[in-house]
């Protein structure tokens, strides 16, 4: 009797098998042994991963009048799309953020996107005082995150080629909320030669 007690307890593994029931199965004994060993095995798998508890910036919803679109955020996600088509990468150009601020502001007041072409960019970019010889603009509505808005000027040929510029070396990007607009976020992203 002894010698099939030590038997199993070598099979399994386990000393706590090897401990005589009576009138129990092996099957049930060695899933008792499991349940007893589970918790004290459970402290072996080392710390519990790190849990993500912010929302990365270029998922964070920009429809609140205080919210602003992340510079740097963006900076990283165009360069990475530019880096993958070897384009040159963008730098935030305080100058062209200042006034694509202005911008998306007078489309908001407007509650229309094209609420600041009376006057073509190169004009508008010569009155705030930026040369702008060779810059483009990409002026929106709708979208509620970094992401959402860089995913739809990919899909429209016309803002990606905003985004694709083999010219261009720095941007400006800013959102602005209008909470009784159908669309609530404007935006405007400006990118320039140097």
């Amino acid at each position: 009797m002894v010698s099939e007690w030590f038997y199993s307890a070598i099979k399994y593994r386990t000393v706590l098998l090897a401990m005589p029931v009576i009138g129990v199965p092996d099957m049930l004994r060695f899933v008792l042994a499991l349940a007893a060993i589970g918790p004290l095995l459970a402290g072996c798998t080392g710390p519990e991963p790190v849990r993500q508890t912010e929302t990365p910036a270029f998922y964070a919803s920009l429809a609140s009048p205080d919210a602003k679109v992340d510079a740097a955020s963006a900076r990283d996600l165009f360069n990475g799309y530019r880096r993958n088509l070897g384009l040159s990468g963008l730098a935030i150009d305080p100058a062209l953020m200042a006034f694509a601020e202005r911008e998306a502001q007078a489309l908001a007041r407007a509650d229309r996107v094209d609420a600041t072409r009376e006057r073509s960019l190169p004009s508008r970019l010569s009155g705030a005082g930026i040369a702008g010889g060779s810059a483009l603009e990409n002026v929106s509505a709708g979208y509620h995150t970094l992401s959402d808005a860089f995913s739809g000027w990919r899909g429209s040929p016309r803002h990606d080629a905003t985004l694709r510029s083999a010219t261009a070396r720095r941007f400006g990007i800013a959102t602005a909320y209008n909470p009784r607009s159908k669309y609530k976020i404007y935006w405007v992203l400006v990118t320039a030669a140097p």
